[in-house]
Order: structure tokens, then C-alpha cells, then sequence
């Protein structure tokens, strides 16, 4: 049924967390995550960087559990250990991943925001790079990151383009639909002029939408799933704290004004809650924006001759603005998003176009 692409799951997803044993920064050991994505029988592979020094683990882990890496992510600072991202890329190869995540923060070590023309740069040595020992990198949009303000998206992948080479895009929209109707993240995202004025349109379901315009480029090479939504609840149950190191938080400029502060917004729990597992109320059609994306990939998928989609991972994570002290099963979440994107792929696949 996914002869064309795979489904995995994030490792920082990989944890049996209940109403005693809520979410945690602190995550199990390397074959725990595995065997929980292996037994919940809906994955194809695990989704993770491994460090140099688990290697080993990670190699035990994908023999015993017959489980293999195919994706890797992390970010990086550019400016700052510069020779990091052929690190990580030998290192993805090594644990069998052929695509590398990659996250860039908005501003370089000195201080000053990236410019179109650094992130293009960017993307061009680490293309070669990757290119050499059979490892693609994938832009991710994300929160944090240079990709925030949406409208850089276009342009840098049209520049990439331009120059002959492939712009891989990695696809989490829960970045674009948990700041849909909440004013204060379209200002962190400088888009709330044009998304007031309709130049910029971030509902999946409206026509002209940021989602269409990618599919329509074929730059979507890997689409991660978490469930969001539109202004949804904050993570009250997590406090930011940019000092905690296990967190592993991406940090950028802003972050100096959100000590203390709860969770950004960036996950709504994908199956109800049960009594006590969740901060805040919960109502099944604010997860209609993520299904609809899901759809929208999926429907293009079929119809693309070339199959750009390669990958899907879903993206319930334990840090603080997404699932940090819920009280819910975190990989049952995970599965649930992951039967749900099989289940579309039967009935989109099997459709007449």
C-alpha cells in the first residue's frame, strides 16, 4: 500500500506516558523507542539522528527489532560549528537514513537574520555534500527558524530551482495552522499584515493556500504530521525554561522573553482525551485542518508522476510546546495519526481520478 513512500515515527514520540507516567523531557532508552514503534504495528521505520557515540545502540536496536532508520533531523546554527551539517550527514548515512532534516535558525552566530541568498547558499553546499554519499537534505518549515516568516519559503526554493537543483521541502503544517487566528504568532511570524489582507492565505481549505502552492512546485519531499490547531491551547502544564539543557529547545533571540512562560501551542491530541490527560477542552473538528493537509499531500501524491513524497513521520512530540507533562499515551497518539494517514492512502489510492 506505501510502495512509495514510508511512515515512521520520531523517536522523541516513542514513550507508553499515561495518567501516572505523563509525557517527559526525559526519554527511554534507545531499544525502549524501538520496541514501542515496532509493536504499535503501524510504522515502517524509526525516525531519528543518532549521536556518535549510540551508534552501537541504535544499530542493536534496528537488528533486534527489525526496524530501520530511513530519516534524520536536526538544526543548526549557521556561523556556529560549521562543519556540523557533513557531520550529521556522514552519520545518517552511516545508520541507513537517505534524508536529512534540516533546521535553521533565523538568525546566524553574529547576530544578524539569514538573508535569501545564505539559506540558498545553504542548501546548495549541503545538496553537493549529501549528494556525494547518497544523503539529501530537506528544509524543514519550522517554528524557530528561518522558514517561520512562510513567505521566505517560495522564494528560496524557487532561487534553489533556478540554479537546476532539486528543493527538497519538509511539511509540517501544524507551523502554519496552529497560528491561523491567533495575532500574537502571526507577529512572531511578521505575516499577520498579509494574512489580514488575504496577500496570504494559511487555511488549507481556502483556495490559493500556502499547502497548494508547495504541492503545486513539487518541492514536498517529506511530510511530518502532528496534529494543531487553528489558536489552539497553550501548553500550560510546561514552563519554558531556555537553561534546560534535556529539553534540547531550539533557541533564537526570542527565546530570552519566554523564560517561565507556558508551552507554545504546536500539538492538539490527535484521539480524545480522556478525563484528566489533557489540559484544556477538546473538540474533534479543530483536527479537520490537519486531516485536510494530510488529504492535500496524499491526493497530490497520487497524481505526481514523479512521486516527490518520500517520507511520512508523525510528529506527537514530548517537548514543551508540544506534549511536555500530558497525560496521554504519546505513542498511541502517534499511531493514531499514522493509521489515519494508511487509512486516506487506501481510499485516495483506490479512487477513480
Amino acid at each position: 500500500m506505501t510502495s512509495t513512500f514510508k511512515i515512521g515515527c520520531n523517536g522523541r514520540g516513542a514513550q507508553q506516558s499515561s495518567l501516572q507516567n505523563p509525557v517527559a523531557l526525559e526519554e527511554a532508552f534507545i531499544d525502549e523507542q524501538f520496541r514501542l514503534v515496532k509493536e504499535a504495528g503501524v510504522f515502517d521505520y524509526f525516525d531519528r539522528l543518532p549521536s556518535a557515540g549510540n551508534l552501537d545502540e541504535y544499530r542493536k536496536a534496528i537488528d533486534k527489532y527489525d526496524l530501520p532508520v530511513l530519516t534524520a533531523s536536526w538544526f543548526y546554527r549557521l556561523g556556529e560549528e560549521d562543519d556540523l551539517i557533513p557531520k550529521n550527514l556522514r552519520i545518517a548515512r552511516e545508520i541507513g537514513a537517505s534524508l536529512h532534516n534540516i533546521m535553521i535558525y533565523t538568525r546566524h552566530a553574529d547576530g544578524h537574520v539569514l538573508r535569501n541568498e545564505e539559506i540558498v547558499d545553504c542548501y546548495l553546499r549541503t545538496y553537493d555534500e549529501g549528494l556525494k554519499i547518497g544523503v539529501e537534505p530537506t528544509f524543514e518549515l519550522h517554528v524557530n527558524m528561518w522558514s517561520e516568516d512562510f513567505r521566505r519559503v517560495t522564494p528560496v526554493a524557487s532561487e534553489v530551482q533556478r540554479r537546476g537543483v532539486p528543493f527538497n521541502l519538509t511539511l509540517d503544517y501544524s507551523h502554519v495552522n496552529f497560528k491561523i487566528g491567533n495575532p500574537e504568532e502571526l507577529d512572531i511570524s511578521c505575516v499577520r499584515e498579509d494574512v489580514e489582507t488575504g496577500r496570504l492565505i494559511l487555511d488549507p481549505f481556502e483556495q490559493g493556500n500556502l499547502c497548494d502552492e508547495w504541492l503545486a512546485m513539487g518541492i514536498v519531499r517529506w511530510m511530518q504530521v502532528r496534529s494543531a490547531a487553528p489558536d489552539g491551547p497553550r501548553n500550560i502544564w510546561s514552563r519554558f525554561d531556555p537553561g534546560n539543557v534535556i529539553a534540547a529547545v531550539p533557541s533564537d533571540a526570542t527565546d530570552t522573553n519566554r523564560a517561565g512562560d507556558p508551552g507554545r501551542g504546536i500539538l492538539y491530541p490527535f484521539t480524545k482525551p480522556l478525563p484528566g490527560e489533557w489540559h484544556s477542552a477538546w473538540h474533534a473538528y479543530k483536527l479537520e485542518p490537519t486531516k485536510e493537509v494530510v488529504r492535500k499531500v496524499l491526493r497530490h501524491h497520487k497524481n505526481d508522476p514523479a512521486k516527490r513524497l518520500k517520507f511520512i513521520t508523525t510528529e506527537m512530540i514530548n517537548l514543551p510546546d508540544y506534549a511536555h507533562n500530558a497525560k496521554f499515551s504519546l505513542i498511541g497518539q502517534n499511531a493514531a495519526i499514522a493509521q489515519f494517514v494508511r487509512d486516506t492512502w487506501a481510499e485516495i489510492d483506490s479512487s477513480v481520478a
